[in-house]
């Protein structure tokens, strides 16, 4: 999987054992003269890495790797004119709308419309403009 690597010292500091990781396939298309390019990628831990992309700045790929639990991480993404879309079972999801608005948010809100009326059949208080 990793190979071990001894780091030299920095200053200031020390060496360390560090692993390194193997890259075990990298493939790139540089972008053309439309902007057309290409990216597919692997490591010797498990990542893999995949990415298009067009002319107009227009992308789309996908990322994996293995969690040290065992997990794998999917996550897929377009991102075009209409943004950034990614879509993965890890991301967290919006609960759906309209959802339930609690009672007492809206006691608050009958509370304020009351207040609202009751001070516009109130004479105002304060001074107006002078003339």
């Amino acid at each position: 999987m990793a190979d071990r690597l001894y780091s030299p010292p920095t200053p200031g500091g020390s060496g360390r054992v560090v692993d390194v990781v193997p890259i075990i396939r990298d493939d790139r298309v540089h972008p053309d003269e439309h902007g057309a390019y290409s990216l597919d990628m692997e490591t010797g831990d498990g990542i893999v890495r995949s990415e298009q992309g067009g002319p107009g700045g227009s992308q789309q790929g996908k990322v994996s790797f293995t969690f040290p639990d065992g997990q794998v991480f999917d996550l897929s993404f377009v991102a075009d004119a209409e943004g950034y879309k990614p879509q993965s079972s890890f991301l967290p999801v919006a609960p759906a709308f309209p959802h339930p608005i609690p009672q007492f948010v809206l006691d608050q809100i009958e509370f304020a419309r009351q207040q609202e009326a009751a001070r516009e059949k109130s004479p105002s208080r304060s001074y107006g403009t002078p003339q």
